[in-house]
C-alpha cells in the first residue's frame, strides 16, 4: 500500500519538470536563423523583428545568419531542429514556397517539415542598374540584346524568388540574353555592382532605396502595381512591359520545426502580433518599403504558403530553373 503510493508520488515528481519547462517558456535565449548574410533585405527585416520580438518574449533573440545554398542550408537546419521553440526560422517566399518546385531534389518539405506561426508581410522586388549602363530597364535589356552574353545582373542565388523574378521578366520583355550570376544573398551582390561588375541586381526596394538616394547606383523600376511614393519617379516594371502585371513581392514569415508544442505556438503567435502592432516597428518598415502583416494567425500562414507554392510552380517550370 505504502510502496504503491510512493511509486504514484514518484511518478508525479517526475512529471512535474515536464508541466514546469512548458509553462516556463521561453526560460533561455530563443535562435532565429536568417538563412541570408548580414546587410542583405531579409537580414534588416530580421533584425528590426527579431530586436521587438525579444521585449515580447522576455527572452533575448539571438541572430543567427547561415546562408547558402539561396536559403537552404539554414532553413533545413531549422527542419531537423528539435522542436522546442528555442530554434525559429525569419523564412521568406524562397526558401518557404520557391523550393518545393525549384529544387531538383527538395531536402525539406515545405509544409509537412515546418509549424507556421506568423506571416509577416515584405516588400516589392526592384531592378537596379550600375551607373554606366542605360538609365532605364528597358534600354537595359535592349543593351542586352544588342550585345547577347555581353551584361550579367546579380541575385541572392540560384532559386531564390529574386533569381525567379528576373527570369519572368526577362521572359515577358520577349528574352533578353542577359546572364545570372548568383550570389550568397543581396549584400554581396550589390558590393559587385558598385565595383562595376554587375549591370544589374535584383534586389528589394528597401534595399534598392539607400543606393540610388545616394547616386551610387539606379532603380531602374520597382515590381508593383503602381509607383511607390518612397520613390514617385522610378516607374513600375508593368510601365516598361507596356502595361503588362507584373508584380513581385519578397514575404517573409516566423516558422519552427514541426511538432513544435501548441502552448509553445501559442505564446509565439501572442508575441509575434504584439511586435507587428509596434508603431516603431510599422515605421521602420514603411521606411523600407515593407507592407507588414499585423493580425496573422499560424493557421492563415500555414495556409498562404501552401497557397504560394502551389502559385509559383508552373512560374517555375515555365522558367525552367532548377537548384541541383
Amino acid at each position: 500500500m505504502h510502496r504503491r503510493l510512493l511509486l504514484g508520488t514518484s511518478a508525479t515528481l517526475l512529471l512535474v519538470p515536464a508541466v514546469l519547462r512548458a509553462q516556463a517558456w521561453p526560460s533561455q535565449p530563443v535562435r532565429l536563423v536568417v538563412a541570408f548574410p548580414p546587410g542583405g533585405p531579409t537580414d534588416v527585416y530580421g533584425r528590426l523583428f527579431g530586436e521587438r520580438l525579444a521585449r515580447a518574449l522576455g527572452q533575448p533573440v539571438v541572430i543567427e545568419n547561415k546562408a547558402g545554398a539561396a536559403g537552404t542550408i539554414g532553413t533545413l537546419g531549422v527542419a531537423r531542429a528539435k522542436p522546442d521553440g528555442y530554434t525559429l526560422v525569419f523564412g521568406t517566399g524562397s526558401t518557404q514556397a520557391l523550393y518545393a518546385s525549384m529544387a531538383a531534389k527538395p531536402e525539406y518539405d515545405v509544409v509537412k517539415d515546418f509549424t507556421y506561426i506568423a506571416h509577416l508581410g515584405g516588400g516589392p522586388a526592384a531592378f537596379v542598374g550600375n551607373l554606366a549602363q542605360p538609365d532605364t530597364l528597358k534600354g537595359l535589356l535592349d543593351a542586352a540584346r544588342a550585345k547577347p552574353g555581353a551584361l550579367s545582373y546579380g541575385s541572392p542565388g540560384t532559386g531564390t524568388l529574386l533569381h525567379l523574378t528576373t527570369e519572368r521578366l526577362k521572359a515577358a520583355a520577349g528574352g533578353a540574353p542577359i546572364t545570372h550570376v548568383p550570389y550568397r544573398g543581396s549584400g554581396p551582390a550589390m558590393n559587385d555592382l558598385l565595383a562595376g561588375q554587375l549591370a544589374m541586381v535584383t534586389t528589394t526596394l528597401g534595399s534598392a532605396l539607400p543606393f540610388h538616394s545616394s547616386g551610387k547606383a539606379r532603380l531602374l523600376a520597382v515590381a508593383t502595381d503602381r509607383r511607390t511614393a518612397l520613390a514617385p519617379d522610378v516607374p513600375t516594371v508593368s510601365e516598361t512591359l507596356g502595361g503588362q502585371p507584373f508584380e513581385a513581392v519578397l514575404w517573409h514569415c516566423l516558422a519552427g520545426p514541426a511538432g513544435l508544442p501548441p502552448e509553445v505556438v501559442a505564446k509565439l503567435a501572442a508575441a509575434t502580433r504584439e511586435t507587428m502592432a509596434d508603431a516603431a516597428l510599422v515605421k521602420a518598415l514603411a521606411e523600407q518599403g515593407i507592407v507588414p502583416v499585423i493580425d496573422s494567425t499560424p493557421e492563415a500562414t500555414a495556409a498562404f504558403v501552401r497557397a504560394e507554392a502551389e502559385r509559383w510552380a508552373p512560374i517555375v517550370k515555365a522558367a525552367d530553373v532548377k537548384m541541383e
